[in-house]
């Protein structure tokens, strides 16, 4: 097995995402909404809705869990989404470092070269069988 040390880019990727920041998922929203009072302008006329409204909207096992923010909270969280967003990147692009850097230990190894699995000359060692029978008429 080769125990070589991760590649230089690799660890500062990963010093990189081990610096704790928040951030979170979700999406935030701006609504201008109208009132239903009769003799409210905001029912007539579109620009004299009210608000605007935030809020911050992420599902949660499978539930939609919404709240309202103000101006100053939205902007925030968009900032706290936005770095989200930037962790998932660094994440993905960590990823594809390790698994470069898996590939090359099998292109090293004594049982095969990487040229010899792209082209799919291994063979599986045991064939599994379907559990379900053929069916024939």
């Amino acid at each position: 097995m080769n125990n070589q040390s991760p590649p230089a880019y690799l660890r500062q990727l990963a010093a990189e995402l081990a610096e704790a920041k928040p951030m979170r998922r979700g999406s935030v929203s701006e609504r201008m909404v109208k009132c239903s009072k009769p003799g409210c302008p905001c029912g007539e006329d579109p620009y004299a809705r009210h608000g605007p409204y935030f809020s911050l909207t992420r599902a949660v096992q499978g539930k939609t869990h919404s709240r309202f923010l103000t101006p100053e909270q939205a902007l925030l969280a968009r900032q706290q989404i936005e770095a989200a967003r930037e962790f998932r990147a660094a994440l993905e692009k960590y990823w594809e470092g390790c698994e470069a850097w898996a590939d090359s230990q099998l292109a090293g190894s004594p049982t095969g070269s990487a040229e010899e699995a792209e082209k799919g000359g291994f063979k599986p060692t045991s064939k599994t069988r379907s559990s379900r029978k053929s069916r024939r008429s």
